[in-house]
């Protein structure tokens, strides 16, 4: 799995930048933690989630740092808090995506539990709208997609970190970020690996569902796994970097599929914490399991310090 560079650094202030090998300056976007909460998904060798593990399986390096476990749960029935994210820019015009976006919140609210699971709804272009307040219904998504109509060019990286700023506020240890998007952007201030260090250091993951022509799936699919350079490569780096994934999908069989997957791996997330450094600086970590033939998704990192000022 790839990871943010050790080098990252990120200052807030109104804006947000990271430049890598720079010196790195302190963020004001968030309070000074007292423990770092980590959510991790753990997959072997055939993709299968593996849900047995134990806290003596994992292995947490924070800079390197082997560091103890703190705390460790794996609660199966706590609710999820979810915040999709609805790209309604002009390119969803093309090959009937909006539809498409409409068809995975009937999905996901199938598979989200009425009454207990949080989830919200937004809208982007080139600026991010609040459509649903966060709710216990996730039926009401629908009603309120309804009145979106494809206009404009695409901010997707900066409608990512809004909705992390604004998810990271709710208390649920288990919450995520939903994107229904083609995966152009066109207009953003912030790149991809600045919205993914700032989506890891609350601990967001962020899972991207992208609508894509049957005839070019197998072209996607390669391109990532080639690790070539591009847009879909960002996005999935992206996500990666948040513990969540980027799913390519070419219709509504394979969109609810991906969509019961993700809430599954949410609902199976193990939650692990760990002392954070006292350094005030960006530190990336690194969790691992025993079994080298098993992969974990998790945040690639976090900000310390606790001098009553920001990490």
């Amino acid at each position: 799995m790839r990871k943010v560079s050790v080098a990252v650094a990120i200052a807030v202030a109104g804006s947000l930048r990271i430049t890598a090998g720079a010196q790195q300056a302190l963020p004001t976007f968030k309070s000074a933690v007292e423990v770092v909460p980590i959510s991790a998904v753990v997959h072997d060798r055939r993709g299968r989630m593996v849900t047995t593990l134990t806290a003596g399986d994992f292995e947490v390096r924070d800079k390197g740092e082997r560091r103890s476990i703190l705390d460790f749960q794996v609660d199966r029935t706590s609710p999820l808090t979810l915040a999709v994210l609805v790209d309604t820019s002009g390119s969803m015009k093309v090959g009937a995506k909006l539809t498409f976006a409409r068809e995975v919140l009937k999905f996901l609210a199938a598979d989200l539990q009425d009454g207990r699971d949080e989830v919200s709804l937004f809208t982007f272009d080139a600026t991010l709208r609040e459509e649903q307040p966060f709710t216990v219904h996730p039926a009401s998504l629908d009603v309120a997609l309804s009145r979106a109509e494809p206009f404009g060019i695409t901010s997707l990286y900066d409608a990512i970190a809004d909705t992390a700023r604004r998810l990271g506020t709710r208390p649920s240890p288990r919450r995520a970020i939903l994107v229904l998007t083609d995966g152009l952007d066109t207009s953003s201030a912030l790149t991809a690996p600045e919205v993914s260090a700032l989506a890891s250091s609350i601990d967001v993951p962020v899972y991207v569902v992208a609508p894509v022509p049957a005839i070019d799936y197998a072209i996607q699919t390669d391109r990532l796994a080639s690790g070539g350079a591009g847009p879909s490569t960002d996005l999935r780096d992206l996500a990666i970097w948040t513990g969540g994934d980027l799913r390519w999908v070419t219709g509504g069989v394979d969109a609810a599929l991906q969509t019961r997957l993700i809430v599954s791996e949410l609902r199976h997330q193990y939650l692990i914490t760990i002392q954070p450094a006292g350094e005030r600086e960006w530190r990336p970590i690194e969790v691992r399991v025993r079994d080298r033939r098993m992969t974990v998704r998790a945040r690639s990192g976090y900000f310390s310090g606790r001098n009553n000022g920001s990490h």
